[in-house]
């Protein structure tokens, strides 16, 4: 699975002003702020496994829903309904589908959020003032993973970097996210994209 299809998947260096030391914040606080997010919208630059860089906008509905919108081109991922679909810019007949569940990125998209589940959470440290969590489906471990970089006071989601089942990694790095607007159920729907798109 390729995850410049996920998007969803050291790298950039992303500037924040942060205070001198800083501990690991706890997993279950982790927990608690990813179960608050409903929606999001945020700018976003993605590092691809080549090394090409795409920025970006995304759009998350938690749970289950997500789009990414690519500048520059009519690459498009959204998940809905269970299900990831990659619309390119070469393809106007359809997209290539799979379960969202076989993908890392559903960790957090999920209902409920649990990261204190027995397996799910394989790295918890402290880096750079920063929370470093590396998260993977306890059940499906050959799925790959998700790390997550976290900073504090408050706790704040700032990138990801998915490994996928190829070993691919794919990180995304969020600007300033904008939280609990509404966003159109319409902008998830992989139907409608499809019709628009023929």
């Amino acid at each position: 699975m390729n995850l410049r299809s996920l998007a969803l998947a050291p790298v950039l260096a992303f500037a924040l002003a942060l205070p001198a030391a800083a501990e690991k914040i706890p997993l279950n606080e982790i927990s608690r702020y990813l179960n608050g997010l409903k929606t999001v919208v945020a700018d976003f630059t993605q590092v691809n496994p080549d090394g090409s860089v795409t920025p970006g906008r995304v759009f998350i509905h938690r749970p289950g829903r997500v789009r990414f919108e690519y500048r520059g081109d009519k690459t498009l991922v959204l998940a809905s309904g269970g299900q990831v679909a990659v619309f390119d810019r070469k393809s106007n007949t359809g997209a290539q589908q799979y379960p969202l569940s076989k993908t890392p990125l559903s960790i957090i998209l999920a209902d409920n959020v649990n990261l204190a589940r027995n397996g799910m959470v394989t790295g918890h440290g402290e880096r750079k003032n920063t929370t470093v969590v590396t998260a993977q489906d306890p059940q499906h471990p050959e799925y790959g993973n998700i790390q997550m970089v976290f900073t504090a006071n408050p706790t704040e989601l700032r990138q990801w970097v998915v490994t996928d089942d190829a070993g691919k990694r794919t990180t995304v790095i969020l600007g300033e996210m904008q939280k609990g607007m509404a966003i159109p159920p319409s902008r998830f729907s992989i139907t409608d994209e499809a019709a628009r798109r023929q």
